[in-house]
């Protein structure tokens, strides 16, 4: 009985893996727990050891490519029949140095090498590749299928999105693993199914084509030097390197040459650390004039059907965990709100004399948002308890500030989270609060993206609102609401002490925090510390 080989899961966070090097070819009678192939992710080079003894029986997945955690890899069987190629008379280890066999016996035995390693086209017989239910964080066990984006018998790219689906964390696009003909689905629309139950298969001829053609041997030499599958063939430019999807994502969005960036991951692998840090640093996107035509932008989506009055509409997946989540929150945290009103004169001015040319120099619009987002990281840095978190009877001191950006969707809120905030300048901020927001509404953030955060902004005032009363993100202790910017007669007092009425740009802003950890006296100071540096903001913006 043929048991699957899958790509293992090396970490919490990791949710792919390229397989570097088969250890093993068709045909090999392998050990249990004898190494099989060689992986690389972000973190980690590992060999990967058989699940069980047998017969490697079918390479599925060949050297080069990059597939999620548990797709089929490889099949064992287990009884050793079928999959061994029909040898001489002599022993496999006799036969890799017996002479070659008559020109008239050439033909190789191996009965379960496609029809592509003889040159021929790929056929459709041989199982497909199974598309699983992925595991978007470490505590998710389900899945919700919100959408199919494709229907049986489109053509399918690697790596190109064929589902969406919804979880108690996050809304994603699950991109395919292979590239083929999407043959089956197995699981509706609407269904919401355990983590690794499969949901389609993709197969036939293009399902094959992970394994490019090899040429047939010759009668001049032996059958069991036929290698299994060959290396993929040359990719485009940005894949050349070791990287991700995402990583080969952002490459393409920013013009990127991927051969220009150094990776810091296993082998030199590219993570997304490396181009991001790439892109803050002001790095040079490839010349246009060598990049390819822009694609027409893509049509606009249809607005969501309105519900009519009178209509009972069940609450979508993501709906409903953000009604718990909000109920746990206030069940949870004694909610406290202190409220400051900014005088962001200065911070308006700046901005309107620098924003053209900042566009233009960065690439990226200057916004409201880095301004604040950089005053409420001094702050925190000053006063740690309200980037803390309760743990137990305890209190969690956090290393980093993990900033969270709240994220209204057409179909709810979602909070990506810049990590390691602090370590990041105003263009590095102004770059990651556009990258999280756009992905956010693409449905294209990770998992580890939307978690980990230690304090949360949401910006209620692009509605027009004075100021909110916002709800914390557990198990965060504080969260700053920022209201409408809006100008008002202000009385101003100068150092003689004259006072005068002038017109100034105020905003307000909300902190709320959890009264367990956080008393009013550290709210005040931060809140004091906050506005004291968008009023007399002095930092180079870049």
């Amino acid at each position: 009985m043929p048991t699957d080989v899958v790509m293992p899961q090396m970490g919490e966070s990791i949710t792919e893996g390229t397989i570097t090097k088969w250890l093993k070819k068709p045909g090999d009678t392998i050990q249990r727990d004898e190494p099989l192939f060689e992986i690389s992710t972000d973190k980690v080079d590992a060999e990967i050891p058989s699940p069980s003894a047998g017969t490697l029986k079918e390479i599925k997945i060949a050297e080069g490519a990059t597939v999620q955690i548990n797709t089929v890899v490889a099949t064992i069987d287990e009884t050793g029949s079928g999959s061994a190629p029909a040898a001489p008379a002599s022993s496999p280890a006799k036969a890799e140095t017996a002479a070659a066999p008559a020109a008239d016996s050439a033909t190789p035995a191996a009965v379960d090498t496609p029809a592509a390693t003889q040159g021929n086209a790929p056929t459709t017989a041989g199982p497909g590749t199974e598309v699983l239910m992925p595991q978007m964080g470490e505590s998710i066990t389900e899945g919700t299928i919100t959408k199919w984006l494709k229907k049986v018998g489109d053509t399918v790219q690697r790596d190109e999105p064929i589902f969406e689906i919804s979880t108690d964390k996050v809304d994603a696009e699950i991109p395919s693993p292979v590239a083929g003909v999407l043959s089956e689905i197995k699981v509706p629309e609407g269904s919401t199914v355990t983590i690794n139950t499969v949901v389609a298969v993709i197969g036939g001829a293009a399902g094959k084509t992970a394994a490019p053609a090899a040429a047939a041997p010759t009668a001049s030499a032996p059958v069991a030097a036929t290698p299994p599958a060959a290396p993929p063939p040359t990719a485009a430019e940005g894949e050349r390197v070791r990287s991700s999807p995402l990583v080969r994502k952002i490459a393409k969005e920013n013009n990127v040459d991927l051969t220009q960036v150094p990776g810091t991951g296993a082998s030199g692998r590219i993570t997304k650390t490396d181009i991001v840090s790439h892109l803050e640093q002001g790095q040079k996107p490839v010349a246009a004039a060598a990049a390819p035509a822009a694609p027409p932008a893509p049509a606009a989506k249809p607005a969501a059907p309105q519900p009519q009055p009178g209509e009972l509409v069940p609450m979508s997946k993501m709906r409903s965990i953000i009604a718990q989540r909000m109920v746990e929150s206030k069940r949870t945290s004694p909610h406290v709100h202190t409220v400051f009103k900014v005088d962001m004169t200065r911070i308006v001015k700046i901005r309107e004399k620098e924003k053209a040319k900042y566009e233009q120099r960065n690439g990226v619009k200057l916004t409201y948002m880095p301004f604040i987002t950089r005053a409420a990281i001094v702050a925190l840095r000053k006063h740690p308890i309200v980037n803390g978190a309760i743990e137990g009877e305890a209190v969690r001191y956090n290393k980093n500030i993990n900033i969270g950006i709240a994220v209204a969707l057409d179909w709810g809120l979602i909070v990506p989270v810049i990590k390691q905030a602090e370590e990041k300048n105003f263009l590095g901020i102004a770059r990651a609060i556009v990258d999280v927001a756009d992905r956010a509404r693409g449905k294209k953030l990770a998992p580890d993206e939307i978690s980990g955060g230690t304090f949360t902004l949401t910006n209620s005032g692009i509605f027009g609102e004075q100021f909110g009363t916002p709800i914390i993100n557990q198990p965060q202790s504080a969260i700053l609401g920022i209201g409408g910017l809006n100008k008002e007669a202000e009385v101003l007092t100068d150092k003689d002490g004259n006072d005068s009425i002038a017109i100034r740009s105020i905003q307000r802003f909300t902190l709320g925090f959890d009264h367990r950890i956080v008393d009013g006296a550290d709210a005040g100071k931060f809140m004091s510390d906050f506005k004291a540096y968008l009023e007399n903001w002095s930092e180079d913006i870049g």
